[in-house]
């Protein structure tokens, strides 16, 4: 599993530019950002380098932040990955949370999905898919 920061956050002006900030202000570097909106508050996503430093300088901010472990699988970045990702999960009876998508390159893309069946890293990797270690995402916290 990978390391991707969640912020609970207050639907506030400013609150956003707050976190980002503070990471800047911390020399912590984000890879991806995701936002989340309810009515009352936001969920931010944030693939960072050192998430769990990052969520220890939130804390100490104020931020509600925690880590949460998600899957990343690398895919060709052209039409039908996705599907194809999705659709095995559905045959192996993989309950996704959630998930989303991002292109690192031209020819490569990431698929985050947060799944609680135990073992979901290996069936996917049995079946051909390219998980990905933390360190392939962004720098890990030194031990």
């Amino acid at each position: 599993m990978i390391s991707q920061l969640t912020v609970f956050l207050a639907n506030e002006k400013g609150r956003l530019a707050a976190i980002c900030r503070t990471l800047a202000d911390a020399d912590i570097n984000m890879k991806a950002l995701f936002i989340a909106d309810t009515a009352d508050f936001g969920i931010v996503r944030i693939f960072c380098d050192t998430p769990r430093r990052a969520t220890e300088v939130l804390t100490e901010a104020g931020f509600r932040a925690t880590v949460t472990p998600v899957i990343a699988v690398s895919v060709a970045d052209e039409p039908g990955t996705l599907a194809r990702l999705v659709g095995f999960c559905e045959d192996a009876s993989m309950n996704i949370e959630y998930g989303y998508c991002f292109s690192v390159s031209g020819q490569t893309a990431i698929d985050v999905l947060k799944i609680e069946e135990e073992g979901a890293e290996a069936v996917l990797a049995e079946a051909g898919f390219k998980v990905l270690a933390p360190e392939e995402v962004y720098e890990v916290d030194p031990s």
